[in-house]
């Protein structure tokens, strides 16, 4: 079609636009979650906890053994460590959009587990736990 016919006529080209428009909204509110683009990266959360260690203590025999070893995973973007005075170490790991959540989780799980060696005994014994966390809250954020 031409252009000059929609400038001639600007109210059937805002008619067209307002259908369209309305179409979409009522599409998007039927279209399942599963169904919507991925915008957010996924990321993945490494923890463990070392009893009566402090921050220091933590970042040296627990999180560098860790961060060496999950650096450079397949799809990753950047990793932020927060060690806690508590004994607590938290890694989350963020992956680039489009990287497929389980097979990130996967990946981290095999480099976690090459590095457990390296880790005090107390830490393995307690245990390692690697799991996806979901930022769709932040879809609908983004959404809006």
């Amino acid at each position: 079609m031409n252009l000059r016919f929609f400038i001639e006529r600007p109210v059937l080209s805002i008619v067209l636009s307002l259908l369209i428009l309305l179409a979409g909204a009522a599409a998007m509110g039927r279209m399942p979650v599963s169904l919507y683009p991925e915008f957010l990266p996924p990321e993945i959360v490494v923890s463990t906890n070392f009893p009566g260690a402090n921050a220091e203590t933590l970042a040296d025999t627990v999180a560098a053994p860790l961060e060496q070893e999950i650096n450079g995973v397949d799809g990753m973007l950047y990793m932020n460590t927060q060690a806690s005075s508590a004994g607590s170490v938290s890694i989350t790991v963020t992956f680039a959009t489009g990287t497929d959540p389980d097979q990130a989780a996967i990946n981290v799980s095999n480099r976690v587990a090459v590095a457990e060696a390296r880790l005090p005994e107390a830490v393995t014994r307690l245990g390692i736990q690697v799991r996806k966390r979901s930022t769709s809250i932040l879809q609908i954020y983004a959404l809006t």
